[in-house]
């Protein structure tokens, strides 16, 4: 069944299209793709991220086994400092990717995706002491993010705070109006901004205090082409449960000095260096590729589409691919086959695009 965040009857009232999206009906877009994008890119946009998942997991054995379920190296992390990274299966395939928040030595926040939320809770929940505590907080957890070049004077004026103080994978806590907010900076534009935790009251006072003053909304199809340009990762499109962070040219968010679930197997996969690796490409043209299309060079198929869109920023169209890796070569000339013509395309370095 179909899920409506908390935003949902703003949305109507704004005319924004909406469709399914992991469960939850979600604003593809308001005024236009194109015209959301452009504005998040020069401006400041917000956008509804109510759908996502958080759990809390805490008691005195909660990091240890935390470190077993991740990627990431939460052992240097600080109270108010989070991370990215991933949780993988026994064949070094990912569950799903995710920050992690610090809140104080024994209590940790994860964020997760919305598709994947309910096999993440039962994996951690199978994977953790009988000692450690896991709550699902999502549904009386409202998120926003806020974000653009010209977003954080906006920000610090209707919050009332110094965003000075909170770098970047950095959160504080603060008191708005007797409630309490989680204000952190992570992104998934590749522009500055913040992500807004509260309960489901606050964020839907906070979503519209930006709306009454001039900010305007932006919808999925903008987030996703600010984050491909950005080179960010989607789950279900460049990380699956077939697809280990090495492919998916990840391991910056892999240490590997844990002992983390699916190490082994990661290990020795990286050790074959057969198959694939995920790619940035670029077309001659506006035409987009789309996820799924085949990646073919002299007629013989050697990869697929991961994502595919056109870029409002660098006025033409880009994407991901899993290509052989023996294929896979920066300025590699390539073609896109979309089932009716053969699109000419180059490999290129990601990311597409940085602030």
């Amino acid at each position: 069944m179909t899920k409506q965040t908390i935003l949902y009857s703003s949305h109507q009232a704004l005319g924004a299209r909406m469709i399914d999206f992991g469960g939850w009906m979600m604003p593809v877009q308001y005024e236009g793709i194109v015209a959301e994008h452009n504005n998040t890119r020069n401006n400041l946009s917000i956008f509804d991220i109510c759908h996502m998942g958080e759990f809390i997991i805490e008691g005195v054995s909660a990091k240890e086994d935390l470190k077993r379920l991740l990627t990431t190296n939460i052992e240097p992390l600080v109270d108010g400092q989070c991370r990215y990274g991933f949780m993988l299966n026994k064949q070094a395939g990912v569950i799903d990717d995710l920050i992690t928040y610090r809140l104080d030595e024994n209590k940790w926040m994860l964020v997760v995706n919305a598709g994947t939320k309910e096999k993440d809770l039962q994996w951690i929940r199978g994977n953790v002491s009988p000692e450690t505590g896991v709550t699902d907080i999502s549904d009386q957890t409202g998120k926003i993010d806020v974000q653009g070049p010209k977003s954080r004077p906006v920000i610090e004026e209707i919050l009332n705070i110094d965003l000075s103080e909170i770098k970047f994978f950095r959160f504080k806590e603060i008191i708005w109006k007797n409630k309490t907010i989680t204000v952190s900076r992570t992104g998934y534009t590749g522009e500055y901004g913040v992500e807004l935790y509260s309960d489901n009251d606050t964020i839907t006072e906070l979503w519209q205090t930006f709306l009454d003053i001039g900010v305007k909304p932006a919808g999925l199809g903008a987030r996703d082409t600010l984050r491909l340009e950005a080179g960010l990762p989607l789950y279900g499109h460049e990380l699956d449960e077939e697809t280990t962070p090495e492919q998916a040219n990840l391991m910056r968010f892999v240490c590997l000095d844990n002992d983390f679930n699916g190490k082994s197997d990661l290990l020795e996969k990286m050790e074959n260096e057969v198959g694939r690796t995920l790619c940035g490409f670029k077309i001659d043209g506006r035409q987009a590729a789309r996820n799924g299309h085949s990646v073919v060079i002299d007629e013989k198929i050697v990869g697929k589409v991961a994502s595919g869109s056109f870029s409002p920023t660098l006025n033409s169209s880009i994407g991901t691919a899993f290509i052989d890796r023996k294929k896979s070569a920066i300025n590699t000339v390539i073609g896109i086959d979309n089932g009716r013509k053969i699109l000419d395309a180059t490999i290129i370095d990601l990311p597409f695009y940085k602030r």
